[in-house]
């Protein structure tokens, strides 16, 4: 086995994003701009590699893509400007996509009644958002977010269909990407806006990983148990 597979390096770059997490929502909480900038566009990368290190032998192509479609509308956003906003909103989106494709593979439209039936609460969520949100959003921005909101609504619904960490980790993307729009539609922002942005985000990236893997992990143990 090559170092970059070994346990001990997986677990190393565990603790690193843990520590680059805590790291770049401290900068945002006592507001220090060149480590929050800096540390931002590791997380992503962090989460994905090991994804990649811990080896698993069960785990969807998609899930790294995903996380690194992320990373990089992380540092696009940084960017900043209607332009760089639109890249970042492009590279989450191509993420998204990944997620669900790979979703939808791992089962969660196998029960289609119950998958109708979260797609409809989230479907009233979204209807909602987009009714209150966009006469507040810059035209420009007005079709572009409607098309990504709807897009991460559907990450939503299919990881909560894969597994329940999945599916809080979805739910929490979501919220995070709501405040951002809440930002951009200048409504009043929450006390420790941009910390709550940040929390959620990372928080819920890392719960899709860990949903995704734990059901990829649970798939060939149950298949090797012998029917009674």
């Amino acid at each position: 086995m090559s170092p970059a597979r070994d346990p001990r390096t997986a677990r190393a770059l565990l603790i690193a994003f843990a520590v680059v997490s805590v790291a770049h929502l401290t900068a945002i909480a006592v507001h220090v701009p060149v480590l929050r900038y800096s540390t931002k566009p590791l997380l992503m990368p962090l989460l994905a590699a090991w994804v990649w290190a811990s080896a698993r032998p069960a785990t969807p192509k998609l899930l790294i893509p995903a996380l690194l479609f992320g990373a990089g509308g992380d540092i696009l956003l940084q960017v900043g400007g209607t332009v760089g906003f639109l890249a970042g909103m492009g590279s989450f989106a191509v993420g998204h996509a990944c997620y669900v494709t790979m979703f939808v593979k791992l089962g969660a439209l196998a029960d289609r009644r119950r998958t109708a039936m979260v797609a409809a609460c989230y479907a009233v969520a979204w209807a909602t958002l987009i009714t209150l949100l966009l006469p507040d959003l810059d035209a420009a921005m007005r079709i572009p977010m409607a098309a990504y909101s709807l897009l991460l609504a559907s990450t939503a619904v299919t990881s909560s269909r894969i597994d329940w960490r999945a599916g809080v980790g979805g739910a929490l993307f979501l919220l995070s990407d709501t405040l951002i729009a809440t930002d951009l539609a200048h409504w009043k922002l929450l006390p420790m806006h941009s910390f709550l942005i940040m929390l959620t985000y990372i928080v819920g990236q890392y719960l899709l990983t860990i949903g995704t893997l734990q059901r990829t992990d649970a798939a060939p143990a149950a298949a090797a148990v012998p029917a009674v």
